[in-house]
């Protein structure tokens, strides 16, 4: 072909978001369905799915399984996406899989989008590899996703928030239903601490596909003391009693993040994914990496937290994590998406900022730094407002202003952040 692997698929950004699973099945049978070839958990929700499918990925590699572990969007490499035994996969490996997709998509009717295309790639790599269990990130809602094209036993959702409204339903009811679009007949579907009226829709939907479902808080105690940089949790289940482990991601959300992760590795051993022992459960939280989220750094010679905070929720776990572990407000880097819930992220994080530095992340999609002045001048008006042309340019003025400097308002921002602080 005329154009790289690399070159074709992010020219594929342009055809922009699509929901509906008659392309990637075409596509897949083109593959020979690499689908067929593993099992799969599935993990939908609003916030913390990527965290999830890293302690369960994790867990499972732990248990002495051939894993593979697919995740979006990517902070600084592409490669990120699609890892296997705990490595992302190598970059020969990745276009030898991204010509046969590049293939296959030539006899769609149109072009895959990006993502979609991403995921078969990542199908393949895993058929590849010879992973036996992978843990797959669903991109955008569920029931429509390109990962539900893939029968997964296994379905694991986090906790349920308003986000992507255009594509998922005004309210929190009707995003639950397109994210329990997961569940398939006869599964196990483990649902994470949401808010009832959530979880009364997915359990319905559970229901009416003879799933099992297991609410991941029923019947646990984990205490947590949460530090800056890790939590101790003293965790108990139904199923077991775990002692104490050193949870390696911050935030007393990933506690409940955690409990959600390890309830799923008990169902996956229930299902015979897995010999899943309490030393694998205890390697899945205590080695488990996740970056950019509050992922600290450091920049010319000042700590730089960085986290992906993008959307309300995610907002409020950071304005927690920060009461809980640093006194004083901080100069806030934020960027955002355009089509994100800017003023009520900025409204959010306000009283934790002793400063807003706004700047925009390379993305197209990027919301113009004067835009985002405006918004903090309507939202925060107490707290002062830089502009800047650059992430880099944004840590410049924010080192100047005190330290921690935190970085939030989107992924994107995060992984143009990691870049400069590595």
């Amino acid at each position: 072909m005329d154009l790289t692997v690399r070159q074709w698929l992010f020219e594929l950004e342009v055809v922009g978001i699509k929901l509906g699973l008659d392309p990637m099945r075409a596509m897949l049978d083109r593959l020979g369905r690499p689908d067929k070839t593993f099992v799969a958990v599935t993990v939908a929700g609003t916030n913390g799915k990527g965290s999830v499918a890293a302690v369960i990925e994790r867990g499972l590699r732990a248990s002495g399984r051939r894993t593979g572990r697919y995740t979006s969007p990517h902070l600084t490499h592409i490669e990120e996406r699609i890892v296997i035994d705990g490595r992302p996969i190598d970059a020969a490996a990745f276009d030898r899989a991204g010509a046969r997709v590049h293939d296959a998509a030539q006899a769609l009717s149109s072009p895959p989008s990006f993502f979609e295309a991403t995921t078969a790639l990542a199908l393949v790599a895993f058929r590849d590899a010879g992973v036996e269990t992978a843990v797959l990130e669903v991109g955008l809602g569920g029931r429509l996703d390109a990962t539900n094209v893939v029968d997964a036993p296994l379905a694991v959702i986090t906790n349920i928030g308003l986000d992507h409204q255009a594509y998922l339903g005004d309210t929190i009811e009707a995003i639950a239903a397109e994210k329990a679009g997961v569940i398939k007949a006869g599964a196990t579907v483990v649902v994470g601490q949401t808010r009832a009226r959530a979880l009364d829709v997915i359990a319905a939907i559970a229901a009416r596909a003879g799933a099992s479902l297991v609410y991941a808080p029923d019947g646990v105690v984990a205490p947590a003391a949460v530090g800056r940089r890790f939590s101790d949790v003293t965790l108990t289940t139904p199923h077991s009693r775990y002692g104490t482990l050193r949870l390696n991601l911050p935030g007393r959300h990933q506690v409940d993040n955690a409990v959600t992760a390890v309830r799923a590795l008990e169902e996956a051993g229930r299902l015979g994914f897995a010999p899943v022992s309490h030393a694998a459960v205890r390697l899945a939280i205590e080695d488990v990496q996740w970056a950019g989220r509050l992922e600290w750094r450091r920049w010319r010679h000042c700590d730089v937290l960085v986290d992906g905070a993008h959307n309300p929720d995610g907002a409020r776990a950071l304005v927690a994590y920060l009461a809980e572990t640093t006194c004083e407000r901080v100069p806030m880097v934020f960027g955002m998406m355009r089509d994100k819930h800017i003023a009520d992220v900025i409204a959010i994080l306000a009283p934790c900022a002793s400063a807003f530095i706004v700047t925009a992340s390379g993305s197209p999609r990027a919301a113009k730094p004067s835009q985002l002045a405006q918004i903090v001048a309507t939202m925060a008006p107490a707290a002062p407002c830089v502009i800047a042309q650059s992430p880099e340019e944004a840590l410049g003025h924010a080192v100047l202003m005190g330290s921690p400097v935190v970085v939030a308002g989107s992924l994107f921002l995060a992984g143009d952040v990691l870049l400069l602080c590595a």
